[in-house]
């Protein structure tokens, strides 16, 4: 997270934001790269791994670390929902091409299924440079600092928090959606988190209706007139 006491210039090399999409960039650079290195080589050149243990490894984390944490944040609000929509359709499509690239038997099909991952990937992730990063430094109540740093948590390796309880008392009205739904995309099927308000939450019912449709649960705990609690769940996998 960034400190309310650091001194900086918006815009410049030392404006938290700028250095956040700046680390982003990076982690793209490093993927496209990685990807290029492990089309282009062999498996046998140096010990580099091949495009179906790259893409199946470490681009298929990036790919959820960025569920978790940057679409996560942008999903419920009105101005960036259709753009998570339009990037997870994409990442769907990776998704299913990794997947048929770990099915494919010979080294040409692996090639030309590893040079259409490559081309889907290079549009996707700029798409999240020029609009999804602009869009959540304008996003309010959306940290897009401390959402970078969740994110390259989560590329180290390491778990973000899973906090029980998330009580938005004290935030302002109008930024504490993102930080809720940035909280529910940590969930696994059957576990929930308790939201404490000081009003009936419905437009943020609203926006989970919309963004989860019929894979979320909503159960009030608490109905005020002072103090709100309600139970967000994603729900339980059938079978």
């Amino acid at each position: 997270m960034t400190s309310s006491s650091e001194v900086y210039i918006e815009g410049t090399s030392d404006d938290p934001v700028v250095r956040a999409r700046a680390a982003v960039r990076d982690a793209h650079d490093r993927l496209r790269a990685g990807l290029a290195t492990a089309v282009r080589g062999t498996p046998q050149d140096g010990g580099q791994r091949g495009p179906v243990e790259f893409c199946t490894g470490e681009l298929r984390r990036h790919l959820a670390a960025t569920e978790q944490t940057l679409y996560a944040a942008a999903s419920g609000a009105a101005g960036t929902r259709l753009l998570v929509r339009a990037l997870r359709t994409t990442a769907g499509a990776l998704d299913r091409r990794i997947d048929g690239l770990a099915g494919d038997g010979d080294a040409a099909s692996v090639a030309a299924g590893a040079r259409a991952v490559e081309a889907i990937l290079d549009v996707h992730l700029t798409t999240e440079e020029t609009v999804l990063l602009p869009a959540l430094a304008d996003l309010p109540g959306a940290d897009l600092p401390g959402l970078v740093a969740d994110l390259t948590t989560l590329l180290e390796g390491g778990r973000l928090e899973t906090p029980s309880v998330v009580d938005v008392r004290e935030i302002p009205h109008g930024q504490r959606h993102p930080r809720i739904f940035a909280r529910y995309a940590r969930l696994a099927p059957g576990e929930g988190f308790v939201l404490v308000n000081n009003h009936d939450p419905k437009p943020l019912r609203r926006e989970f209706e919309a963004t989860h449709p019929g894979t979320h649960t909503w159960d009030y705990v608490e109905s005020g007139p002072d103090v709100w609690r309600v139970r967000i769940g994603r729900a339980a996998a059938e079978g």
